[in-house]
């Protein structure tokens, strides 16, 4: 059997203490004597929360088979109206009383919209990003909600899928060490508590590696990728005790998730010794026969269960089939009675049984939702999430001088800037990018704006442009607000050109030419990383805000006038051309690399190899200084820990956060390694002319990996540490392990 990453089991989510968890146990044993298999299987049904015409919650639909017994949790489930008349058809008209679940896709906020996760992962910020998380929850339980579908911790490496934006990027470790901060954002410390939700991990597994970047495609990889690359951010999640797990839509070399006995029970169950609930992702069990491995319900159902599904989200198949296979024999009712241990423990540990209405109360819900400080949260972490791509000739910061700004794009003053899986983000909260600049601009100035051109896929109308032009020649600074719409960036939003949509970058030439000196930013509005290359050449300044969410407007005025020195890192690479897709910055050198020989060599012909933007990249309107590494000795034991430090220098003019980035490469090892792994970061906050050194500890963990056995393990051999501020930069130092 392979070797797990960690010798701690998993075991029971929350990390409940033993005496708590003992109690919760006896609770759950009594209910489940009581239960017939029909309700046994009713727990193990999940069903969408239904709306009436309005689009308020109309949950008559579902009222007869909850009365019933026949669901177990409702999800896009929230408000506190709804979620009680529900729970009391559940608590107070079923025969046992059995509460519901309720669940719902709280992604990057609930109400008050914080960045999309891929931008908050460019913050590199934890403490922000558990708080962000700690905000969600705190407004999903104040409406209702029990269980949200998050983290996402899908490593992504091609931005054609729309789902990046849902993620952390790229990398492996960055993304497992944000799957702990959400997850203790979502569960807090307490699952008792009242303003805490259960945390869902997803997608399981490797659904950020569909081919050609195309939604729901198929998956094809090595064990060895699979668990050196794509696993690691799910067991961290676990690790931190989240409660649940969500399958994948993909296949993983040839079999769905939804029924793949590796993943859901060798490596899951038996390796890391998960004891929590297994959810399918939405009609995910349906999908089996599209698949082409069940010819029928009933087969979809016994190959999902018996491969360890406890819930079935929304397809009904469990709920229509699961009865019979256990009369005929095909599913035990011991694999019944253990997915439903699983569903009652964690609403027994939510304390819905001591009070199935703990989480409705109407007082919460009006004090909590979009309230000053959640607004002030958000702002702040937007501020944090952008990156600053290029700053030819210090256009930016902009100053007070500007009296009156063009602000030129489809962008510019549209409120949808809070991204796709916005919980109950409303988009008339959202603070727009004219408003924005209009609060922070002295009182005498002027914003003239012109949408110019649309960033609709495929609209190519120019005809707005002259009239962009004239309002540009008035003034004397101009903001180009670019990007992507929300719904192009998101589930079932694959896209094959991953430039600028529209007409923008004709309308980018055209504004540039017009404003001769003065000074242009340009503003990026996106959710995965875009093909840049040829705005780049033409751009002096090019800020990436993301979708910035409710505070949007606000956020990137703070940054564009100098109020925030940006200090965002990229957690995904910027592709120069879509055809070097994927590109990632921890891949394998090649037995014949670019520059050992001018022809036969693993290159382009026709463009770099490299990124337009690198994984670690962003500027600042500040500098820092890096001086030379240093450690104590350049040989260490196998189970030794290496201490390396270096002084870092704001040398510029300006309050400045740098994130110190330490990779490490295994130069010679029994399997091939990549060039450069992140292993650690710092995040530090330096006035102008202050120094600070800074240390990292380069532990055996660290420098372990797995070899072509599947085993963890540490060899000896040369390494090679780089210390910066972006994966492709920073002071270099070798050591030895004997």
């Amino acid at each position: 059997m392979a070797a797990t990453w960690s010798d701690k089991a998993v075991g029971r989510p929350f990390g409940a203490d033993q005496k708590r968890d003992s109690a919760l146990k006896e609770q759950v044993e009594a209910l489940l004597c009581q239960m017939t298999l029909e309700e046994k299987i009713g727990q193990m049904n999940q069903v969408a929360g239904s709306r009436d015409t309005t689009g308020a919650p109309a949950n008559t639909e579902i009222e007869a088979d909850v009365r019933e017994g026949r669901v177990g949790s409702v999800f896009n489930a929230f408000g506190v109206d709804f979620t009680r008349e529900l729970q009391k058809q559940a608590v107070e008209h079923s025969r046992l009383g059995i509460p519901l679940l309720f669940g719902y896709d709280i992604i990057h906020g609930f109400r008050t919209i914080f960045p999309i996760p891929l931008g908050q992962a460019a913050s590199w910020h934890l403490e922000g990003i558990e708080r962000a998380a700690r905000i969600m929850a705190i407004e999903g339980a104040a409406s209702g909600v029990h269980w949200t579908f998050a983290p996402m911790v899908d490593v992504a490496r091609d931005p054609r899928w729309g789902r990046v934006m849902e993620g952390a990027g790229e990398d492996t470790y960055l993304t497992s060490l944000i799957a702990r901060a959400q997850v203790r954002g979502i569960q807090g410390r307490d699952p008792g508590a009242i303003d805490t939700l259960a945390a869902c991990v997803k997608h399981y597994a490797a659904y950020g590696a569909v081919e050609a970047g195309r939604e729901y495609n198929t998956v094809d990889m090595s064990e060895w990728r699979l668990r050196s690359i794509y696993l690691p951010p799910f067991l961290a999640a676990l690790e931190e005790g989240c409660a649940s797990v969500m399958t994948a839509f993909n296949t993983l070399n040839a079999l769905p998730a939804t029924c793949h006995p590796l993943l859901l029970d060798q490596i899951l169950r038996r390796e890391w010794r998960f004891e929590g609930m297994v959810v399918t992702d939405y009609t995910a069990i349906m999908e089996l026969e599209q698949h082409g491995v069940a010819a029928n319900a009933s087969e979809a159902s016994r190959k999902a269960v018996n491969a360890g599904v406890d819930m079935d989200m929304q397809s009904s198949y469990f709920i229509k089939t699961l009865n019979d296979l256990v009369q005929n024999g095909q599913v035990e009712e011991a694999r019944i009675d253990e997915a439903v241990r699983r569903i009652l423990w964690l609403k027994a540990a939510l304390g819905l049984f001591e009070d199935p209405y703990r989480y409705a109360n109407d007082d919460r819900e009006a004090e909590c939702l979009l309230s000053d400080a959640h607004r002030r949260a958000a702002r702040e972490q937007a501020r944090e999430s952008m990156v600053l791509l290029k700053n030819e000739g210090n256009v930016l910061p902009l100053n007070d001088r500007h009296k009156k700004i063009a602000l030129i794009g489809p962008l510019g003053n549209t409120r949808r800037l809070i991204g796709s899986w916005h919980g109950n983000g409303d988009h008339n909260d959202t603070v727009t990018l004219s408003e924005g600049l209009a609060n922070r601009l002295v009182e005498d100035a002027v914003i003239l704006y012109a949408e110019g051109a649309s960033n609709r896929i495929g609209d190519t109308d120019t005809s707005g442009i002259e009239a962009a032009l004239e309002l540009v020649r008035q003034a004397d600074a101009v903001v180009l607000a670019l990007g992507e719409d929300e719904a192009d960036a998101d589930e079932a939003a694959s896209r094959a050109d991953i430039g600028l949509p529209g007409a923008q970058l004709e309308l980018a030439r055209r504004v540039l030419e017009a404003a001769g000196d003065m000074p242009i930013a340009t503003v990026l509005f996106n959710g995965r990383p875009l093909a840049l290359t040829e705005l780049d050449e033409i751009a002096p300044a090019i800020l990436e805000a993301w979708w910035p969410g409710t505070e949007a407007g606000n956020a990137v005025a703070d940054v564009l006038f100098g109020d925030v020195n940006p200090s965002g890192k990229l957690p995904m690479s910027f592709p120069a051309s879509v055809g070097q897709i994927p590109v990632y910055y921890n891949a394998f050198n090649t037995g014949r690399p670019k520059g050992v020989d001018p022809k036969y060599a693993s290159k382009y012909l026709d463009i770099p190899n490299a990124p337009l933007y690198p994984f670690g990249f962003g500027l600042s309107y500040t500098t820092f200084e890096y001086g030379a590494l240093e450690t104590t000795c350049s040989e260490i034991g196998l189970d030794d820990t290496l201490e390396v430090s270096l002084a870092v220098t704001n040398t510029g003019e300006r309050d400045g956060i740098e994130v110190v980035q330490l990779y490490l490469q295994d130069v010679h090892a029994s399997v091939v390694r990549p060039l450069r792994e992140l292993k650690g970061f710092q995040r530090l906050e330096l006035a102008p002319g202050t120094c600070e050194r800074v240390t990292f500890r380069i532990t055996p963990d660290m420098r372990g990996f797995l070899n072509a056995e599947l085993e963890h393990m540490q060899e000896p051999g040369l390494f090679r540490v780089q210390i910066g501020g972006c994966s492709q930069s920073g002071q270099e130092i070798e050591f030895r392990v004997v």
